[in-house]
């Protein structure tokens, strides 16, 4: 365990209008990988929801270097990234016969905190 107790920066967006399932399969990709990697890794995959967790991402590293001088931002990477679901809006969309059906628009709230490992783990 030479990695540091607890996360060195995170950040979050709230509200985002996706459903938890499908950021989820984003998130779970950059989960304990190098912050650059990680970067890497959404800048190629193909989902819409790419852009949002990367930015997310991207906020946490800059939190990291605010909130310490001696950061080193080669040392970073995605300690924890998960998905909460957010309140659902419901809506209706109209049906035959004078009905409604009624369906949810989901939204997600994306969190990830990025630590720093120690340098004897980084030469493995």
């Amino acid at each position: 365990m030479a990695e540091r107790r607890g996360s060195l920066a995170a950040a979050e967006a709230r509200y985002v209008r996706v459903s938890p399932q499908k950021a989820r399969l984003v998130v779970d990709m950059i989960r304990g990988r190098q912050a650059g990697d990680a970067v890497n890794i959404l800048n190629t995959v193909n989902k819409s929801i790419a852009g949002a967790v990367e930015k997310v991402l991207k906020s946490a590293i800059a939190n990291a270097e605010n909130r310490s001088t001696d950061v080193d931002v080669d040392r970073l990477f995605v300690s924890e990234a998960y998905v909460n679901e957010g309140p659902r809006q419901k809506r209706i969309r109209p049906a035959p016969m004078g009905r409604a059906y009624r369906y949810q628009r989901r939204t997600s709230h994306i969190i990830v905190k990025v630590s720093e490992r120690a340098a004897e783990t980084e030469k493995e």
